[in-house]
């Protein structure tokens, strides 16, 4: 039987700051572009990996300047976040470790003695800035930027044309301070609140959209079952917020092209979670972590490219870019370097990814982990008693509301909302079958092979780790 949930006090206690180091192989490219070649990180905010026209979305005219950067490198099918909730995520991305081991198991600091990408960029001679969601990477002491420009500055991270003002003024003064650059840029769209909704009406500060969608305009996910008429609003005024978003990411990059820079930085996009909405954001499905990542690099990784085999995380991003241009190795990380698969390589050992949730945006302990495959994912619910409620904020606004209320008529509706409330200790879906995880075949005696095979992955990653949930899992598992 499943135990109560843990508390946050006791989840910290258990944690362990050890585990083996990871090596960090040799830099495989020419000497004279070690520590000289630029970096721009862009990461956008909740927005689903299939929310752009280069990964499948119908929506009109959504993402122009994504795709055209998608044409430009390689995009990555089945690439992952580690965690689907915005400062987990970055303090993963930001220190190559998981959650239990950099100390940010949610809204908190990292360890102070996990060594930072910052760290990294700045003893290797760069000029560092970043562009909104500054306190998602804490604490400053770790995370100590040259240039910094908040939210505020920038339109509630929303405002094209100030993204496009302020990059410009972060690549002038790395230009002036004569030193290469690694500019993390935040686009806050497109989080709540969405253009046009209720939430937005109560805040200030946040920038017209160019272009209103429809709800005859866009597709609900096919994870919330229906198209009905306040998700479909919903989900019109978040593509409302993804094409504005889009048009930041378009102003940054140009900046860059202004720059003179452009041919020399190697870019790197991504989402840092899934959309807003249930069964989303917080939580390990494939609609929370899976990620639209684009490597763009000139002259060293080849345009117009889709990698649809190898499994690539952001505990993977700090090892690869530190690898990729030659930076001191840094010991102690959980992610390995996908240079290889950069440069057009196969590279063994990329065939899954794993991911985490411990603690929401309200503090709330809801632990779960997942691994998953090109086939199949398993998801381990620590929390789930038969008592305890799920909370999140992606239950705020329309469509949580929308199918609490359809499910008073629709027993289906009716179903799936109470299984996102209580969930079951593990669960496991078929991708090929079932690509929206709706069925949860971990009783199903014709996989209990391949659920065997996931669950033994995932013991091995939680006994190198020290996760602290290990105890739990093998009381679970028998």
């Amino acid at each position: 039987m499943i135990k109560s949930p843990m508390t946050r006090r006791q989840f910290l206690s258990r944690a362990s700051a050890s585990a083996a180091a990871v090596a960090m192989g040799p830099n495989v490219f020419a000497a004279e572009a070690r520590g000289r070649a630029n970096v721009l990180l862009i990461t956008v905010d909740d927005a689903n990996w299939d929310s752009f026209g280069c990964t499948g979305s119908k929506t009109p005219d959504v993402s122009p300047n994504i795709d055209k950067l998608a044409s430009e490198g390689v995009r990555f099918e089945h690439a992952h976040v580690t965690s689907a909730i915005c400062q987990p995520c970055r303090s993963v991305i930001g220190t190559g470790r998981y959650p239990h081991r950099n100390g940010a198991l949610g809204f908190e600091p990292i360890n102070a003695d996990v060594p930072t990408i910052v760290d990294s960029f700045r003893s290797g001679g760069y000029h560092t800035g970043i562009l909104a969601k500054i306190a998602h990477m804490a604490p400053q002491s770790k995370f100590s930027w040259d240039f910094t420009r908040d939210g505020g500055e920038l339109g509630n991270g929303r405002d094209p044309v100030l993204f496009h003002k302020q990059s410009k003024a972060f690549f002038d003064a790395a230009k002036a301070a004569g030193k290469p650059f690694f500019l993390m840029a935040n686009s806050q769209d497109p989080h709540r609140p969405f253009p046009g909704s209720a939430q937005e009406e109560k805040r200030q500060g946040f920038p017209a959209p160019s272009r209103v969608y429809e709800p005859d305009e866009v597709q609900v996910p096919g994870f919330l079952l229906q198209a009905i008429p306040d998700i479909q609003k919903e989900i019109a005024q978040y593509y409302t917020a993804v094409h504005r978003c889009d048009e930041a990411v378009g102003e940054i990059l140009r900046a860059l092209k202004e720059s003179g820079q452009e041919e020399n930085t190697l870019v790197i996009f991504l989402s840092d979670n899934g959309i807003s909405v249930p069964f989303a954001k917080t939580n390990c499905y494939e609609n929370s972590t899976k990620t639209p990542l684009i490597v763009r690099w000139p002259g060293r990784v080849k345009a117009g490219v889709v990698d649809r085999e190898h499994f690539v995380s952001g505990v993977d991003l700090m090892p690869t870019i530190i690898d990729a241009l030659g930076l001191e190795p840094v010991k102690g990380m959980d992610g390995r370097s996908s240079l290889p698969v950069l440069e057009g390589k196969k590279q063994p050992g990329f065939d899954k990814v794993f991911t985490f949730i411990t603690s929401t945006a309200g503090r709330r302990m809801f632990p779960m982990r997942s691994v998953r495959n090109a086939t199949f994912s398993y998801i381990f619910n620590a929390w789930s008693d038969g008592t305890t409620e799920f909370r999140n904020e992606p239950m705020s606004g329309l469509t949580w509301n929308a199918m609490k209320a359809a499910g008073e008529k629709d027993p289906q509706i009716a179903q799936r909302c109470e299984f996102y409330l209580h969930r079951v200790p593990e669960e496991f879906y078929d991708l090929e079958a079932d690509p929206n995880e709706l069925n949860n075949l971990i009783s199903s005696p014709t996989h209990q092979t391949e659920i065997g095979r996931l669950r033994t992955a995932m013991l091995k990653m939680m006994a190198a780790t020290k996760d602290p949930l290990l105890g739990r899992f093998k009381e679970m598992i028998g």
